[in-house]
């Protein structure tokens, strides 16, 4: 029965692209038609059932343990995920997908003890791993290719750059990184705009870094980086910017952010928040990725985020989706964990491989199919809390760029 229903659920999601399968019993079967191709080989017949109930998780399951084989990984993304992302469900799996959508905001819950747990899950990882495939600023977030040749690290400097012109900063002004990471933001503000930074994080990995890099840059007089959640901030900023940290807020707690926000703002104040978001309606997350890379995770639809903006009469000021940015970001993260992958293994496992190698690529396929893309949402408590024309977003035309101080790539200002 469960062959049988495997087979109707292949059938009815491939339509373009064609899909080899060979099943347990040696028997191979297609699905769709036309190019790109791809080759899965399912090696347990144990895992057909929980293919058919729990597609996403059992897929990712199934290649991190070796009950599935996939040829060409990143070539089977591309043929899956155009053929599933906006497909309707076929009618068994719609009862349990009715269940997700019902406790989907009970799965995001991110009180503070649970916030800092999700924080250690991924992010406090061993700090070699990262060094395998991010830039050397350690940037973990979508790059911004302002020109197509860009490498990895010119185009994370180039990200960083074009969200301080958003925050239109001045020298001395007070900022609070949420969610800093391992500090390079901060740094950035501090280094280059002038900035006196507070940067709080969840993870003691990332903090210790951050307060490394501080020390050696001479900086630690400017960036004062903490262990806090940002529920317990006090102070008041003249900027608040949010890199990558939003996706782990959950839905309950959207209006609780925003109205942090509001409070530790200044009258004349702006706020940055850069974030993963997902297109069309309020969705779950996919249970694979929840349950092994960022639990608690979520990428929102712009209108849940917008939802509590309004809630605070807050004024967005400019909203600039970045699409195909991170596929690119995270093609070019994947091919450099790989080119260490031995490396890894040393630090973790084969699994832990395969299943770092998994969720790169199928992230790269959901940013380059369009289900996912980055939204940068530019707020203040004032409706002229930003210039009213976009023009101070790109003061350099061509190749009239310059260098920061510390001789990176940054966008030359006025």
């Amino acid at each position: 029965m469960w062959t049988a229903l495997l087979d109707t659920m292949l059938s009815w999601f491939f339509k373009t692209g064609t899909l080899n399968v060979t099943f347990p019993d040696g028997s191979t079967k297609s699905y769709g038609a036309g190019s790109p191709e791809a080759h899965v080989r399912i090696k347990d017949g144990r895992i057909i059932r929980r293919l058919v109930m729990q597609p996403e998780l059992a897929l990712g399951e199934g290649y991190m343990d070796g009950s599935i084989e996939i040829d060409d990984l990143r070539g089977f993304f591309k043929v899956a995920l155009p053929s599933v992302v906006n497909a309707e469900r076929p009618w068994f799996q719609r009862p349990l997908d009715a269940t997700k959508q019902t406790f989907r905001k009970l799965a995001q819950s991110n009180n503070i003890l649970k916030a800092r747990n999700n924080v250690a899950h991924h992010y406090d990882l061993s700090g070699e791993l990262y060094d395998l495939f991010l830039d050397a600023d350690k940037q973990y977030s979508c790059a911004y290719f302002a020109r197509d040749d860009m490498t990895l690290d010119e185009a994370q400097e180039a990200k960083k750059h074009h969200i301080a012109h958003k925050l239109c900063l001045k020298p001395g002004m007070k900022v609070l990184d949420i969610g800093c990471g391992w500090g390079g933001m901060g740094l950035t503000l501090a280094r280059d705009y002038g900035a006196h930074v507070v940067g709080v994080t969840l993870s003691k990995e990332q903090h210790a870094i951050a307060v490394r890099r501080a020390e050696e840059a001479g900086l630690s007089d400017k960036c004062d980086f903490r262990i806090q959640d940002y529920r317990d901030v006090t102070e008041t900023f003249d900027r608040i910017v949010s890199v990558g940290m939003f996706e782990h807020v959950g839905v309950p707690y959207y209006d609780e952010y925003f109205g942090k926000v509001k409070e530790l703002l200044s009258d004349d104040g702006l706020a940055l928040i850069h974030t993963i978001g997902h297109v069309g309606p309020p969705n779950y997350s996919d249970p694979w990725m929840v349950k092994y890379i960022f639990p608690g995770g979520y990428s929102p639809a712009l209108s849940e985020m917008q939802a509590s903006v309004d809630h605070h009469r807050l004024y967005t000021q400019d909203i600039e989706v970045l699409r195909t940015h991170y596929s690119k970001t995270l093609g070019m993260w994947h091919d450099r964990f790989m080119e260490k992958a031995d490396k890894a293994r040393e630090l973790y496992d084969e699994q832990f491989v395969r299943m770092w190698r998994y969720y790169l690529l199928c992230m790269e396929a959901a940013f380059m199919v369009g289900n996912l893309l980055v939204y940068q949402v530019q707020i203040g408590k004032h409706l002229a809390a930003a210039p009213v024309t976009r023009d101070y977003l790109y003061p350099y035309k061509g190749e009239k760029a310059a260098k920061s101080k510390s001789g990176k790539f940054v966008e030359a200002a006025e």
